[in-house]
């Protein structure tokens, strides 16, 4: 019975690792098209989210059979609940990846706008905060999921910096008002997958020590809507 329940725990690892995997290409492909005004790879992070919402509900379903049938203990249960809850953000990372995507196509139809912002950058931060987090899970290193809730503070200053300096090119250009605005919400969604990469790696930390570190990170933002709560209800 216990090498049944630690197959099941394999398969479930392996399930969310696939899922990982799509995730964080979406959300590669979306950064890129914004970068290169590629249609192309819009229309591969539309295609791919029906696959990465596929994954989510067979990863519940699943973690919720051994949750009824093998009533796992401490550390096991833990990583269940933590399983569960990473494939929520994973699959919200997807649809923040989707939403860029659409945004890159709103953009293409319109003529290319020289902005005081370096969306881009931003983007590749943010691949790297995904990245980072899968990997503390892979590897069940709390030393990696706190380098990833560091880097959380990098990305909301970076979000800030763009909204001021965009809100002061519409202000300015009007010409260029609607360009920025994309850009805007880019950051804005790139900024919210930064939060599931956050969330994503809080979980790893409850799973490795058993510590719930959800308000205890960045105590001077706790009402901002970067919170847990909010992110999960919203499914933006």
């Amino acid at each position: 019975m216990r090498t049944r329940f630690q197959l099941g725990l394999d398969d479930l690892r392996q399930r969310l690792l696939r899922m990982g995997g799509l995730a964080e290409q979406a959300v590669d492909r979306a950064r890129q098209a914004y970068v290169d005004r590629d249609l192309t790879r819009c229309q591969m992070v539309l295609e791919g989210e029906g696959l990465i919402n596929q994954a989510e509900r067979e990863i519940d379903e699943a973690a919720f059979d051994m949750l009824a049938m093998q009533q796992p203990m401490a550390v096991d249960l833990r990583f269940i609940l933590a399983v569960t809850k990473i494939n929520a953000d994973l699959e919200r990372v997807g649809d923040q990846a989707v939403n860029i995507a659409e945004r890159v196509m709103d953009m293409v139809e319109l003529p290319a706008a020289d902005l005081p912002v370096d969306i881009a950058r931003m983007g590749t931060a943010v691949s790297a905060m995904v990245r980072r987090a899968l990997e503390s899970f892979i590897e069940g290193k709390v030393e990696l999921a706190q380098a990833v809730l560091e880097m959380d503070n990098v990305i909301d200053r970076m979000r800030d910096d763009a909204f001021i300096q965009l809100v002061k090119t519409m202000n300015e250009r009007p010409e260029a008002v609607r360009q920025a605005l994309d850009a805007l919400l880019v950051a804005r969604n790139l900024e919210r997958v930064a939060d599931h990469a956050t969330n994503i790696a809080e979980d790893v930390i409850f799973w490795v020590q058993g510590s719930d570190v959800r308000h205890n990170v960045h105590p001077e933002t706790e009402d901002q809507d970067s919170s847990r709560p909010t992110t999960r209800a919203s499914g933006v």
